[in-house]
């Protein structure tokens, strides 16, 4: 597989990395067939097509669907029933997907496309793959998908825009399919047997969505570590209980990252140097502050595994039925998104708790007697002037918010089909929550690097080079203490620097033990 520096990303009969997927789905990187993917599903084609005129009747191929596979189709209605199909499931409602996560989805089964084993002709995945480099987009509602037979909704929509119907984007503009696709070049699709079927019963949204929140959250963990190292150093606390030594007495491997960043981060810092010197005033710093690497790391070691999940997703051929390699169509119950669904929900989770203790860090700041010297709210004038008070409201709006969406949806499960899908795994509202979770996080931690950077040039005992470094970037957008301004820019500002990772290349760019 290619990397995301590549201009192109070839999809083959193996896994995509996930880079592929965020460089496809967020960077417009295009996509080619590898000649092997052709040539399994010429392969797997011919193994339909020899069913097609079979009296036996086969799911999928000349039977209905659901509730409906015992009656059998008549050949000359099995093309109306692909389209019929499609069509029906395209019943998604409410606000409109993001592109990037729409162009996941799309990405990710063509992907099972190009394994062979979904029995779909080879021009079914081009026109997957044209519609992805001509930047065309089917328009998805956000409610319609259970997370069982797979995301039906959603991937029924990209089929129907595929088939030149309903309405797409193309760079941000909407417009219906057909019309995008004749300006593109690209053919619509004439579904055949099996074709509509493998289009929409896959993981592929809630999948999607949970590699592009792996990737975001990545940079988040790492965000709050350095968060967590500027509130110690803003708040004149103990960089001691970071020790090596002392993290290897728990040896869970996200702590003790965890603890080697705050240590990068805090390495020269004068603040700390005078604890040293002159000996530690308080007998322990806070949890907030003294158990950022235990939270933190344990919220690191979550994300691994939900990486492993997600891993093991992006090397399956999920469909039913399939088409073995042996040659035989077999129905299955891989489409049930319970692996997805429970990780995504146990990221909510540590979404939540880290959120929660970055919002007690901040509260810290603003309040005279645990800040350690710092005025009142971190006002200019207290009584005059405010400062950082209600910044913290928004941070405990949006901490209380997270918790509510820390509340797993993989529990729920509400019978359809007549009872033939009778446990559903609710994974696609699970990564919807997440996606909205990750949002807040990043709300959270921008309020609390805000807050402690006013409380380091308020304090102005200087910091560490690294911490410095972030200050100074947050500078360059935000001001420095002074009376009581408008916020909510300067929060949006800090906001930006963290999503888009600014002050995570500061902090790289000073110190290169910060990970």
């Amino acid at each position: 597989m290619t990397t995301t520096t590549a201009p192109v990303v070839t999809v083959d009969v193996g896994a995509l990395a996930p880079d592929d997927v965020v460089a496809v789905a967020r960077h417009g990187a295009r996509v080619e067939l590898a000649p092997t993917a052709l040539a399994a599903m010429a392969e797997s084609r011919a193994v339909i097509e020899a069913l097609a005129d079979d009296t036996v009747p086969h799911y999928g191929v000349s039977t209905g669907f659901g509730a409906l596979a015992t009656k059998q189709i008549p050949f000359d209605r099995r093309a109306q029933l692909q389209a019929s199909l499609v069509r029906s499931h395209a019943a998604s409602s409410g606000p409109a997907v993001e592109d990037e996560v729409v162009r996941a989805l799309l990405l990710l089964r063509l992907s099972t496309l190009a394994t062979g084993r979904t029995g779909v002709r080879p021009e079914v995945a081009r026109t997957y793959a044209d519609l992805l480099n001509a930047g065309i987009t089917p328009v998805i509602g956000e409610y319609g998908s259970l997370g069982c037979s797979g995301d039906l909704a959603p991937l029924a929509h990209c089929a129907l825009a595929a088939m030149g119907e309903g309405d797409v984007r193309v760079q941000g503009v909407p417009m219906p399919a057909a019309e995008a696709l004749a300006a593109a070049g690209i053919e619509p699709l004439v579904l055949r047997e099996k074709e509509g079927l493998a289009l929409i019963n896959g993981t592929d949204g809630m999948l999607g969505m949970l590699v592009l929140a792996l990737d975001d959250l990545g940079a988040l963990l790492s965000t709050a570590d350095l968060a967590a190292a500027m509130s110690v150093e803003g708040l004149a606390g103990t960089d001691t209980v970071f020790a090596a030594d002392l993290q290897a007495l728990r040896p869970h491997p996200g702590q003790a990252r965890s603890a080697a960043n705050m240590r990068a981060a805090l390495d020269g810092s004068p603040v700390i140097a005078a604890h040293r010197s002159t000996g530690f005033t308080r007998v322990q710093d806070a949890y907030s502050l003294r158990c950022a690497p235990q939270v933190h790391g344990a919220a690191r070691d979550t994300l691994d595994h939900a990486a492993l999940v997600a891993s093991r997703e992006l090397a399956s051929a999920v469909d039913n039925p399939v088409v073995t390699l042996d040659g035989r169509v077999e129905s299955n119950g891989n489409f049930h998104g319970a692996p997805i669904g429970y990780v995504l929900d146990f990221l909510a989770i540590v979404v939540a708790d880290v959120a929660s203790m970055s919002e007690r860090r901040t509260d810290r700041f603003l309040d005279a007697t645990r800040s350690g010297g710092l005025p009142p709210f971190l006002a200019h004038d207290p009584g005059v002037d405010s400062g950082h008070m209600i910044a913290q409201y928004t941070q405990a709006g949006i901490v209380s918010e997270l918790k509510r969406l820390a509340v797993p949806a993989s529990v729920d499960s509400i019978p359809t089909s007549a009872m033939q899908e009778d446990h559903v795994s609710m994974g696609w509202g699970a990564a919807r929550k997440l996606r909205r979770a990750v949002d807040g996080l990043t709300g959270v931690l921008a309020i609390e690097v805000l807050t402690a950077a006013r409380a380091a040039d308020m304090r102005g005992a200087g910091t560490a080079a690294l911490t410095g470094a972030v200050r100074a970037a947050l500078r360059q957008r935000v001001a420095g203490p002074g009376d009581d301004r408008w916020l909510a820019p300067e929060i949006a500002a800090a906001v930006e620097l963290v999503a888009d990772r600014s002050l995570l290349a500061a902090a790289h760019g000073a110190g290169t033990d910060f990970a």
